[in-house]
């Protein structure tokens, strides 16, 4: 008789498994709470303390740590290795099926403690997967249950070959690699969390799906979903209607949603190669969305829109009336489904509330032959903390905008000025090689509308010359993070102009 070897966390289909085994003949040695499930389901059961003439020990920390183990599933079927275990009575294990203990969906637990991670970390079943995966000429070795039903149809048609036997292999390696991965991280992570980073960045990611091509058509690419990632975010956010998400769709609806969570009344940003055309917070979201389109109705054609809070049926109506790439939100009305619906192509994205953060911890950016690490911009400018460097102060209204300006001035491509006013956005001025060329560009989109308006600037001014264009253009209030060396120039410039600015202390470079 056969000897199958089975030791679960994932107990789903492992009793119809169980049963599909004793029918091609196979003795089940089992474990723990495995075996309880199997015996409980009448499925006949070799507990392993019987196999190893030694109990299980230390609270099940030790159970299949045995030669009568390892020796059974490393033995070749070479007449030398069967002969040493007949000599030693050990009886040749030919199946092994196991899965580890669930440290990932442990440490995702809000609050879990170091020693509960600790005490979910695999020990004996890594060992075995590793012994079965090295032997798989002599050892079936199955990891995953949704292999189950492939494993029992191979071996009832004769078609568990060493092809067959070598891909199960595959898996077990890369199960046990992900699990170490996953354990490395986690502990390594505690470091990162106060400051360190770590000696070797081992971070996991899980295919989402294979995309029809890259940034262009002769690029292939692929979409990975960061695995301990919580809250609302692109990898999490569920489809609900229209076509497969491209590579570009992904970054410009990761853009779009960072973008409008950073406000809190209802708000609708659009993005358009990776930059902001559009923002604005209204009471309704309507507005919102129909002040981000007016920005810019040129650049909004095939954008990408994200909202903060529920679309209703009247934004969504409004949404209906031009072509728009995708449209990332909470959450929807039905009526308002409904309508976006009707636009068959749509891709329509359902995040849940943004209230919480996407727990991405770190912004990644590779280089060829290496890969830049840092935290993720979360700074906000704090009113209460910015100074005022003219003789004129804001008013309420020039100070609301001026914080509405540099919020979406922060997800800008650097060299970054935003134009807006009454909350909505009147010009944008992104990714150019100096500071005062995108100013003339956001400010050139604005046109009349910049008279009496307000200008953010990601970075210090280096000369007044950027000032100097926003003054003739007539806005009134600029805000930027100051610290140039001459910055008492722009000053003087401000002054005599009547203009109010005011310095951040901080700066929002974004390349």
């Amino acid at each position: 008789m056969k000897r199958a070897l089975i030791s679960v966390s994932d107990k789903s289909g492992v009793v119809d498994f169980a049963r599909d085994l004793v029918g091609l003949g196979f003795e089940i040695v089992s474990t723990g709470g495995t075996a309880g499930t199997l015996r409980e389901a009448g499925v006949p059961v070799t507990y392993i303390s019987d196999v190893t003439g030694f109990p299980e020990i230390l609270d099940g920390r030790v159970k299949t740590l045995h030669p009568n183990v390892h020796g059974g599933i490393l033995a070749t079927r070479s007449d030398r290795h069967m002969a040493q275990l007949r000599e030693q009575g050990i009886t040749p294990i030919d199946l092994v099926a196991v899965n580890l203990y669930p440290f990932r969906e442990t440490t995702a637990r809000p609050g879990v403690t170091l020693a509960e991670a600790i005490e979910h970390i695999d020990i004996g079943g890594p060992a075995m997967v590793r012994a079965a995966a090295k032997n798989h000429r002599s050892v079936l070795v199955v990891v995953n249950p949704r292999r189950y039903g492939d494993v029992i149809e191979a071996m009832a048609k004769g078609e568990a070959n060493e092809e067959f036997r070598l891909e199960l292999a595959r898996e077990a390696f890369s199960h046990t690699a992900a699990y170490d991965g996953a354990i490395s991280a986690y502990l390594s992570g505690l470091n990162e969390t106060a400051g360190q980073f770590s000696h070797l960045w081992q971070k996991q990611y899980e295919l989402v799906q294979n995309l029809r091509y890259g940034e262009n058509p002769h690029q292939q690419a692929a979409f990975y979903r960061d695995r301990p990632a919580a809250g609302a975010c692109v990898g999490s956010a569920s489809r609900l209607h229209g076509k497969e998400l491209s590579y570009n769709n992904i970054l410009d609806l990761n853009a779009a949603l960072e973008a409008v969570r950073e406000f809190t009344g209802a708000a609708a940003v659009i993005v358009k190669h990776n930059n902001p055309c559009g923002a604005a917070c209204a009471s309704r979201l309507v507005d919102a969305y129909t002040g981000a389109y007016e920005g810019d109705t040129v650049s909004a054609f095939g954008g990408i829109v994200a909202c903060n809070t529920t679309v209703d049926a009247a934004t969504a109506g409004e949404m209906s009336k031009i072509f728009l790439e995708a449209i990332i939100a909470p959450d929807y009305d039905a009526d308002a489904l409904t309508l976006l619906k009707q636009k068959k192509d749509l891709r329509i994205l359902k995040t849940g509330p943004l209230d919480a953060a996407s727990g991405d911890r770190f912004d990644l950016r590779k280089v060829n032959g290496g890969l830049l690490v840092q935290t993720p911009d979360l700074g906000v400018v704090d009113a209460e903390k910015m100074k005022t460097v003219t003789r004129r102060a804001p008013s309420r209204e020039e100070m609301d905008d001026l914080l509405f300006a540099m919020a979406v001035c922060k997800h800008v491509k650097s060299n970054a000025i935003v134009v807006a006013k009454n909350q909505k956005v009147l010009g944008v001025g992104a990714g150019q090689m100096n500071r005062v060329t995108s100013a003339r560009i956001a400010l050139g989109q604005a046109g009349a509308a910049a008279r009496g308006a307000v200008l953010a600037s990601d970075a210090f001014f280096p000369f007044p010359d950027t000032l100097e264009e926003a003054i003739k253009a007539g806005v009134t209030a600029v805000i930027q993070p100051g610290g140039s060396m001459r910055d008492n120039a722009s000053i003087m410039v401000a002054d005599d102009s009547h203009i109010a600015m005011v310095f951040t202390g901080m700066r929002h470079f974004r390349h």
